[in-house]
């Protein structure tokens, strides 16, 4: 009776969820903005080094949707790359660590000018869960000067893409 009911379990279809889906229209929109924005302020696609100063992970892997086959964020001209030296958005995740202190100063200092720092996530923000740990240096704007927050715990990929749309929106009205 076992082996039947075993059976019966590799041929029955898998029992999961459908994750919610995406508002299409509000992506194509956020990303069109996101393509107008940095070629107005760049002159180029916009390049993200994603920098994880502490985090649990949540924020990272709302980011790495970022990229998968449902968001798609290259194709809007957002990209992220491995180097400090080639990008134009540090996107900071986590509360500071103290072992992180230094290193994140010196991605920092390596990032070309003109440069802006986001804090993805309420542990960027205010070290959230991790507020008063012996490990923590501090959130994000003790260490260094933080152009967005984006709260969230953690963020959604479409609130990530919106606040850096807003962010390099409002720079480029500024400079023109």
């Amino acid at each position: 009776m076992a082996i039947l009911t075993l059976f019966a379990r590799f041929l029955a279809r898998p029992r999961t969820m459908a994750g919610p889906a995406p508002d299409a229209q509000a992506l194509a929109a956020l990303g069109e903005r996101l393509r107008r924005a940095s070629t107005a302020r760049l002159g180029r696609s916009l390049a993200i080094r994603e920098v994880d100063a502490g985090s649990c992970n949540g924020c990272e892997l709302e980011i790495h949707a970022l990229n998968n086959v449902v968001y798609d964020i290259e194709r809007f001209g957002l990209r992220f790359v491995a180097s400090p030296r080639h990008a134009d958005v540090l996107l900071v995740t986590g509360p500071v660590t103290t072992n992180m202190r230094r290193a994140l100063i010196d991605t920092y200092e390596a990032t070309p000018a003109p440069k802006w720092v986001v804090a993805a996530g309420d542990c960027a923000d205010h070290c959230g869960v991790f507020a008063g740990s012996y490990a923590v240096a501090g959130p994000l704007s003790a260490i260094l000067p933080v152009d967005l927050t984006i709260r969230g715990c953690p963020p959604t990929p479409l609130q990530l893409l919106a606040g850096l749309v807003a962010l390099v929106e409002t720079s480029a009205k500024k400079r023109g």
